[in-house]
């Protein structure tokens, strides 16, 4: 295979996962993940702490996906590096959600939400595979930093 051809399957398996998350496919999500009974895999998502193992990983996204109404990812600053058998995509997420309504009936407000994210992938016999995820909030100028007093003023 040429490198534009690896490129574009690894580009392929890393929509196919926002994809699956969007629709709440939890299936194909599950089919996108490494599992050749020997390597671990690994997911952080924003503000929770590091998961291993296919049954943690996979039951995050049973929970996620349980409780969100609505999600879109708009990928921005999408990079990919190959190394043999091994592919990094580093992207920003750029992600819209919203839940119920408080009166239950309609989805309530959209909330945008900026996520950098980096996917390890390996190949196997199947395809290019998911073997970790890690995301990470983007403070933005409305947000406090650790060195803020609230209210925005600095020491």
């Amino acid at each position: 295979m040429s490198l534009s051809t690896d490129e574009a399957a690894v580009e392929a398996a890393n929509t196919a996962f926002y994809e699956a998350m969007e629709t709440g496919d939890f299936d194909g999500v599950s089919a996108l993940w490494l599992d050749d009974g020997a390597t671990p895999i690994t997911c952080v998502h924003p503000g929770w702490p590091v998961l291993a193992g296919r049954g943690e990983v996979l039951r995050s996204y049973a929970l996620i996906m349980a409780n969100t109404e609505y999600i879109q990812f708009f990928l921005t600053d999408l990079k990919i590096s190959l190394a043999g058998q091994t592919a990094v995509v580093t992207c920003t997420e750029n992600i819209l959600s919203g839940g119920p309504a408080e009166d239950g009936a309609e989805l309530g407000p959209l909330v945008g939400q900026l996520v950098v994210a980096t996917n390890v992938f390996r190949h196997t016999p199947d395809g290019w595979r998911i073997w970790s995820h890690h995301a990470s909030p983007v403070l933005t100028d409305t947000e406090e930093t650790p060195d803020e007093e609230p209210g925005g003023d600095t020491p």
